[in-house]
């Protein structure tokens, strides 16, 4: 059964999410403080986290940047506070999504099983990488998973690139965010609109904000820019 590493200070909550995630079929580790986390991270090696950002020792934000140095972890981060920069700081050091508290357990389960889907469709997807995509002075190599901007490489999370490859196999389409969600998250619900745009957000930060296409209301495409 799939491990998940539940990192959160507040006992009562820590135990409420571990004890739904087990009644999912969910084997579970839990940590209360930042150093915990990143040693139960290497010895347990769970297949996700679900982490906290205000945690003692020091915060989610780096463990994050810890665990994922020492490999590609799916996590999810759970925030206090609907802060963007909180956030954008967040899904740049390796989250892949993040709830605000309070959330629902039925979407906290939803998320993680996404996660641990996703991880699973770039493991097949990566058996049979596409040939590498150039729109203007972009490039996307589906098989070295690498990103290059006028020759310049350039580093993305996982989640990023295979957000970037969705938008780029279409240059010029715009693909609406509940396609995002289904097609680079594994949602068929669209519960997280505001994830895409998030991850969006740290995208532009990184390729170049004029790269991406915003069509208000709609979603995003990949634009040819020299």
């Amino acid at each position: 059964m799939p491990k998940v590493l539940v990192v959160e200070d507040e006992p009562l909550i820590n135990q409420a999410v571990g004890d739904r995630l087990r009644a999912e079929g969910f084997e579970v580790v839990s940590a209360f403080t930042g150093p915990d986390a990143v040693a139960l991270a290497d010895l347990e090696q769970p297949d996700a986290i679900v982490l906290d950002i205000m945690l003692p020792g020091f915060d989610g934000i780096e463990v994050c940047r810890r665990v994922q140095a020492a490999r590609p972890i799916p996590v999810l981060m759970l925030t206090a506070r609907d802060d963007e920069s909180d956030i954008i700081v967040g899904l740049g050091v390796g989250a892949d999504d993040y709830l605000t508290k309070p959330f629902r357990m039925r979407e906290l389960v939803a998320r993680v099983k996404a996660l641990l889907r996703r991880v699973e469709r770039a493991r097949e997807l990566a058996t049979t990488p596409g040939a590498a995509l150039t729109i203007g002075a972009l490039t996307v190599d589906p098989a070295t998973r690498r990103v290059h901007v006028s020759g310049e490489e350039i580093h993305l999370t996982p989640l990023e690139f295979d957000l970037l490859v969705a938008l780029a196999a279409e240059p010029g389409t715009v693909l609406t965010r509940e396609r995002l969600l289904e097609q680079v998250w594994g949602w068929h619900e669209a519960l997280g609109t505001r994830t895409v745009d998030s991850h969006v957000k740290s995208l532009r930060a990184k390729i170049g904000a004029d790269r991406i296409r915003t069509a208000h209301g709609v979603g995003y495409a990949v634009e040819v820019r020299p």
